[in-house]
């Protein structure tokens, strides 16, 4: 069964070391959350960034963590008025065996707004 695990952060500032180093926690906070979760397990994985954030892309952060043969795509956030700022998101594509109400989606820092309704799971 191919299921979607989303994620989202927010950074600081621009930076490339910020951007990466919050991909990373993120990822490894949704690997943290669903314990199953193998990098050989994935289909793809798509990242967004909202258009103030072009230091780097975030998929250089799985590849960094050993995501060497995932699919890995970066795209820009439609920019919305109003929208939150700074903001990188993740959906995984993941074969997995567990029921949807089984996965872990994690949102963090300011991210957490985006889906309130999730944020227990993102403690």
């Amino acid at each position: 069964m191919l299921r979607g695990v989303r994620g989202a952060t927010t950074v600081d500032s621009n930076s490339e070391t910020e951007i990466l180093q919050a991909t990373e926690e993120l990822l490894l906070s949704i690997q943290e959350k669903n314990p199953s979760l193998d990098s050989a397990d994935l289909a793809s994985a798509v990242f967004s960034i909202t258009n103030d954030l072009d230091a780097t892309f975030p998929a250089v952060a799985a590849r960094n963590l050993g995501w060497q043969l995932v699919p890995l795509l970066s795209a820009l956030e439609i920019p919305v008025p109003g929208s939150l700022r700074l903001c990188i998101r993740v959906l995984l594509h993941w074969n997995t065996p567990l029921d949807q109400k089984e996965i872990q989606h994690v949102y963090l820092r300011k991210a957490v707004n985006l889906r309130p309704d999730l944020h227990q799971n993102s403690n």
